[in-house]
């Protein structure tokens, strides 16, 4: 079954499915940081893509057996991704806490890639995910290094960038051991989707249900962008390298950046211009690598 789930049929897409996966996560958390209640943002992105799940896992095949210690370890990192992320967005500015949350996964998932897994990567490919990380790394810091004040921040959107290196090495296992992309996705989300609404409802009790009331459609959206956006990674990381899929993946960053820039208004500046250009050069390495 993984041979099949790695077919080579698939293999050409895996570039183009990484980055529209980008794009629709850079959405997602530009929907999440609008709505002023960020705990009420999450918990109703959490209810959309767990009333989603519930769906397709009446619609997909049950994983292998395998799957499922993957399955339990990943849902586990994304709910504590989730509350780290949350906190991030609650005490910092989205141009700044979005790429240092996303910017340190790529080198992570590199190192563990080779040294646990494995995986094998080409000179270019390295070349090309460390381009793509200096890139990332320019734009997290384009305003300069954060002051004392904002260490909290700092920590959070750090720690998430360790929980995400962490869940896409498990996922990218985990799926090639299920034998279904899209029933390995499906039931990753229902397991993991309850937990924060769970938590919210325990810390506001019966007052969420009004402070819910308004933003349904924004959470809706940005609950189905999500699903949609990880699931596409997912459905890559069956197929491809993972340390190529996450430094693509996080070219988000710069979609991340416009979104700040536009509808934040948030400064952009020389600096996160060329910081952008190193990312898509860093693409444009690993395109070269993967014609």
């Amino acid at each position: 079954m993984p041979g099949v789930l790695a077919s080579s049929a698939g293999t050409a897409a895996v570039p183009a499915v990484v980055l529209a996966a980008a794009v629709l996560h850079a959405v997602w958390n530009g929907v999440a940081h609008g709505i002023k209640d960020k705990f009420v943002g999450f918990t109703l992105i959490s209810l959309a893509y767990t009333g989603c799940a519930a769906v397709m896992v009446c619609l997909t095949p049950v994983p292998d057996a395998a799957a499922w210690p993957f399955i339990a370890a990943s849902a586990s990192l994304q709910v504590v991704y989730q509350v780290l992320l949350l906190r991030a967005y609650q005490l910092g500015d989205f141009g700044q806490m979005y790429p240092m949350a996303r910017g340190a996964s790529p080198l992570l998932v590199a190192v563990v890639s080779m040294a646990v897994l494995g995986q094998s990567l080409p000179a270019q490919d390295i070349v090309g995910v460390v381009v793509i990380s200096c890139g990332l790394a320019g734009l997290a810091l384009a305003d300069g290094m954060p002051g004392r004040d904002q260490l909290p921040a700092l920590a959070a959107a750090l720690g998430t960038g360790v929980v995400i290196a962490s869940y896409t090495v498990v996922d990218g296992s985990g799926v090639r051991h299920s034998g279904t992309v899209t029933g390995y996705i499906a039931w990753l989300f229902l397991c993991q989707g309850p937990v924060l609404p769970l938590i919210a409802w325990a810390r506001r009790g019966r007052a969420l249900l009004d402070q819910l009331r308004p933003l349904y459609g924004r959470g809706l959206t940005g609950g189905m962008l999500s699903l949609l956006a990880y699931g596409l990674v997912v459905w890559a990381q069956a197929r491809g390298n993972l340390a190529t899929i996450a430094a693509l993946r996080e070219t988000s960053i710069v979609i991340a950046a416009l979104i700040g820039t536009l509808v934040f208004r948030e400064r952009l500046g020389y600096r996160r211009i060329t910081a952008s250009a190193t990312v898509l050069a860093g693409i444009a390495v690993l395109e070269l690598a993967h014609p």
